[in-house]
C-alpha cells in the first residue's frame, strides 16, 4: 500500500512539474504595447493615435471623399515590415472585401479616405496572433504603410 501511494506522488509530482507553458493574452498585449511604443520612440515617430482596440495608427495623408467601412471592397499599395525592418511583403490588392483581411487593417483602413495614406502599428492580436504565418513569427507587431486607392 505505502508502495502504491509512494508511486502516485512520484508519478503527480513529475507530471505536475512538466506544466505547460500557457498562452497569456493579456501579458502579450501589455509587451505588444511597450514594444509598439519602444519602435516609435526610437524610429522618431510622434503624432500617432493609439485606437481602444490598442492598434496605433499615424494618417500621413488624409485623402478625399468618402470613407470605406468594414464592409467594403478596398484596392490598395502596402508595405509591411516587422518591428526589425524586416519586409515581409509588399504589393497590391484590388476590390478585396476588407472583412477578410487581417483585424488590424480593418480598424485602421477606414480612418483614411481614397488617395489617403497611413501607417498602421498593428499589436499580433489584431494581426496573426499566437501563430507564425509563414516569414511572420508568432506574436509579431506589423507595420504597415498603406495607399488606399479606391474603394466600393
Amino acid at each position: 500500500m505505502k508502495r502504491s501511494i509512494l508511486l502516485l506522488a512520484f508519478f503527480v509530482i513529475c507530471f505536475s512539474s512538466c506544466k505547460k507553458d500557457t498562452f497569456d493574452p493579456a501579458k502579450q498585449a501589455a509587451a505588444d504595447d511597450a514594444a509598439i511604443q519602444a519602435y516609435l520612440s526610437s524610429a522618431n515617430i510622434t503624432g500617432t493615435t493609439k485606437d481602444a482596440s490598442g492598434l496605433y495608427y499615424k494618417v500621413l495623408t488624409p485623402g478625399t471623399g468618402g470613407y470605406p467601412t468594414v464592409n467594403s471592397l478596398i484596392s490598395v499599395n502596402y508595405t509591411g515590415k516587422l518591428l526589425n525592418g524586416t519586409v515581409f511583403d509588399s504589393g497590391t490588392i484590388n476590390n478585396n472585401p476588407l472583412t477578410g483581411l487581417i483585424k488590424g487593417w480593418q480598424i485602421g483602413i477606414p480612418y483614411i479616405n481614397t488617395g489617403g495614406r497611413i501607417l498602421l502599428l498593428i499589436p499580433s492580436a489584431l494581426g496573426y496572433g499566437n501563430t507564425s504565418n509563414s516569414s511572420i513569427p508568432a506574436n509579431s507587431v506589423l507595420v504597415f504603410t498603406i495607399d488606399l486607392t479606391g474603394y466600393n
